[in-house]
This record gives C-alpha cells, structure tokens and sequence, in this order.
C-alpha cells in the first residue's frame, strides 16, 4: 500500500488527497522544472538538424515519475564548434538592399512582400499564426534549423512534415555576417540568409520574441518572418487507445492519481510513459488487499504561459473521461495566465483492473 513517505520517493509526481479534488495546476513543479538547454539556433548556426528523441525521452519520463531524475529529460542541442575569427561564413543565398546596413534591411520592402505573400497562402494542412514580423521564434519547444535557398514555404514545410514532433515552422530572412565577426574584423560586410526553424508546438504571435543581437559590431537584424502551425493532433502511443480531442484539460470528480510536466516540445509520449511507471510502481507496492492504483487514462495537453508554449502537460487517472469533464482551459498564477490547448485522451487498451 502507498505510504505518504512512499508518495514523497516519486519526485515531482503530485498525488490527490483520497477524496475528489479538482486537478489544478501544480505551479511549484512547473517553475522548479529545467528549462531547455536551447530555445532557438545558435545566432551564427546554419543548420541544426533535429535531433529530439522520442522513445528516449518517454524513457526518461518513466524515469522522473519514478525516481528525482529531472535532468535525464533534458535535451542536448548546444552549438558544435565555433567559427574562427574573422573566418568566411557561409553563402547567405537571399536578396540585400542596395545600403549595407540594419535599418536598410529592416525596411527592405521586398522582404515584406515575399513575406505577405506566403503568410496569404499555408501550405496545405498548416495555418499561419503570424507574418511579416521583424522577429523570429523563440520558445521551450525548439527542434531544429535549416537554411535555405529560397523562401519556400513548402520546403520548410516538408522539413516539419519529416521531424518528429513538428508541428510548427518559422521562415524568416535574418542579416547575418560574411566574416565571423572579431576584433580584426568587427562590422564585416552582410549577406541575408534564409532560415526555417522547427518546432515542437504551435507558434502564436507571442513566441517571435527574437528580434537578432549584436556580433561585435555587426548588427543581427530578422525581417519577413512567417510562422504556421500544423492542423493535426498528437501521434497514437503503443498500447493505448486514441487520440481523443478535448476541448480543455480533464477536471474529474474522481479517480484521479496525479500530474506530471515536462518542459519542451509536446510530446504525448512523455505522458504514456509516465502513467505506465506510475501503474509499475503501484504494483510492486499494492495495499494489503491487494489493490493498486493502475494508470488507465492519461490527459496530455500543450501548457502555454500567456500563450507563448512550455511543454507538455500530463494529468493520470485509473479510469477514463470523456470530453464533457475537459473544463479547465487555464488559471492564473498571479498575472501571467497558463493556458491548455491541443489536450487529447488516451485509454490503455486493455485496462488494469488494479488487482493482483
């Protein structure tokens, strides 16, 4: 049977007292989570390709459900290397202005009319959440760059369609250095590169926060940046049935085990291993009747702080719920408001009946 010693050994996993409470946000574990190594490119990277790992990080969910091992989840994208100085970069492939400045690039209008015009016209299967801002995305939920020759939405897209996880892209020109900026050569000439950034969530207005920096002298400037977001929910996990969309996070009167976040892109799977150790843990420690607390359902969800994304959310129950229980769409934690969007349901298929 579950001891409260034996409920404080599962770091970071928050239990319901034995009678029906509402399944708020447990805001102590959010703001005391890692926050991700990196939440954009490397301001002088040209290409980072993906590298998130899904089974891996379902892995290191089971892991921090059962025991304090937070860092384990945590994702590795650091630069490779770094560019000697005043070493050539490479070739930016995008249209410049004839006056080789910041402000020039700023308000270079062909940048805004390439931008509008693809902010018009989505991929198929994408809406735009944002167009022709003058900066790009940054957020928890980075996956990865490319740089392109072109501003071609539909090569971004792709890019997003391979990628695990993707379910949002980011086109934006960007004034970079021809030279690594250093003391020898601290404001070299421009060129524009075109960069298509991944990511692991949705990207509202709110999360291109990242209008460029300094390198040296040399100033880092965005212009034409678009953003779209993919129509289409969480993958299906192993041995669970769903999918199953929810209009905002499960609230039910019962039944209810406990809660678990996990900063960075939203991943659904993070969530099924963690109800599974959950179910693990409660069989090797059943009461003296018998009984265990099997996780049967899980309430995965994408939690947003004023709407910008952090990662995903994940609420365990030894029953299922349906959609007329999902009526907790966010709370405010003094003046910054999380939210719950893209929740879904999944039901271990069979169910546990919770016995030995």
């Amino acid at each position: 049977m579950r001891s409260v010693c034996l409920v404080a050994a599962l770091a970071g996993l928050a239990y319901a007292a034995p009678s029906p409470a509402p399944q708020f946000m447990n805001f102590d574990e959010i703001e005391s989570a890692d926050t991700p190594v990196v939440t954009g490119p490397a301001i002088e990277a040209v290409s980072q390709p993906v590298s998130y790992n899904e089974p891996a990080a379902k892995e290191a969910a089971a892991q921090d459900t059962t025991q304090d091992l937070s860092s384990s989840s945590k994702r590795d994208l650091t630069k490779r290397g770094v560019n000697d100085p005043c070493s050539p970069q490479p070739d930016g492939y995008g249209p410049k202005p004839a006056t080789d400045s910041a402000e020039a690039f700023l308000a270079y209008q062909p940048f805004a009319d390439t931008a509008n015009a693809a902010g018009a016209n989505p991929p198929q299967g994408y809406t735009t959440s944002f167009q022709n801002l003058q900066a790009s995305v940054s957020a928890n939920t980075y996956l990865g760059l490319y740089t392109l020759k072109t501003y071609d939405t539909i090569k971004c897209q792709q890019f997003c369609d391979a990628a695990n996880l993707c379910t949002g892209f980011n086109l934006y020109f960007e004034r970079d250095p021809t030279l690594a900026p250093a003391e020898a050569c601290p404001k070299p000439d421009s060129f524009t590169n075109i960069k298509c950034t991944l990511w692991g969530s949705p990207i509202p207005k709110e999360t291109a926060t990242n209008k460029g920096q300094y390198r040296r002298d040399f100033h880092v400037v965005i212009a034409g940046s678009d953003g779209f977001t993919k129509n289409n929910p969480p993958s299906p996990q192993p041995g669970f049935s769903g999918p199953v969309e929810f209009g905002g996070a499960i609230n039910a009167p019962g039944n209810y085990i406990g809660q678990k976040y996990f900063p960075g892109p939203y991943d659904a799977g993070q969530c099924a291993g963690a109800c599974q150790a959950n179910t693990a843990y409660d069989h090797r420690h059943p009461r003296s009747d018998g009984s265990y607390d099997a996780c049967n359902f899980f309430n995965a969800y994408l939690l947003s702080k004023n709407n910008v994304p952090q990662g995903t959310y994940c609420g365990l129950y030894t029953k299922s719920w349906g959609k007329e229980y999902s009526t907790n769409y966010g709370q405010y934690r003094g003046s910054d408001y999380y939210s719950v969007s893209s929740s879904y349901g999944y039901t271990l298929n069979p169910l546990d009946p919770g016995h030995i």
